[in-house]
């Protein structure tokens, strides 16, 4: 039989081809690829055949084809994520918020409730917006959160808390009910000009903002450039891990080039441990 998370993988590539996502133009160009570079061109062509990938007149504009690569990761890490209940036991929720970056919707949850004050202060304040500027500002894709624990669930198997200790834990839904940030993803279809930048900012804002502690930070990318995957992906201290969308066909496509350079880079990462495919992430995120 096919492992679950193996079934969701294969799923998760149908429905970015059934949508025309992942597509190929009538001349052979993917759409992920950048239509400038031979090679970039040359290993997303290679990873759409192997994903047999649909022949379209035109592919679709990059906010689209961005909002539906959003759509297919939430949708994935829905299917996937919960199974693992035996790994990191909880009651789960995935969300993409990506659309309604209008809204605060970090300040909803758990540890970053705060800056909804915060950014109501700098909204009457132009100084403090000098100041500040957009050092608190966080806009995720998808959110992994977990609910608070009633004090039932927390005593199941024998008395652990009362109400004389444990009085300020968020997990505890007898101190607050807020759902708590487990996982930010941020979804990224290519990385042009400065997206990988942006993704970094992010993430230090992530960090900095914080009353609690730090959520798992990932990017996930259909990126088919090892170049620009390591100009996301190289360094610690902000990301966590780059989840590539189809790893093992990349990896098959960059060997085919036979371009010493783009293979070089792409073993340095893979090798250390900067980047994963899409099916490391649920299990990943059971840490």
């Amino acid at each position: 039989m096919t492992a679950a998370l193996t079934a969701a993988r294969e799923n998760f590539h149908k429905n970015l081809v059934d949508r025309h996502t992942l597509s190929l133009s009538p001349d052979g160009v993917a759409s992920n690829a950048d239509g400038s570079q031979n090679t970039s061109k040359a290993i997303a062509l290679s990873i759409a055949r192997n994903l047999t990938t649909q022949i379209i007149p035109k592919k679709l504009q990059g906010q689209r084809a961005g909002k539906q690569f959003e759509e297919a990761v939430e949708e994935f890490l829905a299917d996937t994520f919960p199974l693992f209940q035996c790994l990191r036991p909880g009651a789960w929720t995935i969300e993409n918020v990506g659309g309604s970056r209008a809204e605060y919707q970090i300040s909803k949850y758990e540890p970053y409730s705060h800056l909804a004050d915060l950014a109501s202060a700098i909204e009457n304040d132009r100084t403090l917006a000098s100041v500040l500027g957009n050092s608190y500002e966080i806009s995720p894709d998808i959110l992994v959160l977990r609910n608070p624990e009633p004090d039932e669930t927390i005593n199941e198997e024998r008395e652990l808390v009362d109400a004389s200790s444990g009085r300020y834990a968020i997990i505890r839904k007898a101190n607050q009910g807020r759902p708590i940030v487990h996982a930010i993803v941020s979804c990224k279809w290519t990385l042009r000009s400065d997206r990988a930048q942006n993704a970094r900012s992010e993430a230090l804002n992530v960090i900095r903002n914080r009353k609690g502690r730090t959520p798992h930070i990932a990017v996930v990318t259909a990126e088919p450039s090892p170049s620009r995957l390591a100009s996301l992906a190289l360094g610690t201290g902000d990301i966590d891990t780059v989840y590539h969308f189809a790893l093992p066909e990349l990896v098959n496509a960059v060997d085919r080039t036979g371009n010493d350079e783009a293979i070089s880079m792409l073993g340095t990462l893979v090798a250390g441990k900067r980047l994963r495919d899409i099916s490391d992430l649920p299990l990943d995120l059971t840490v």
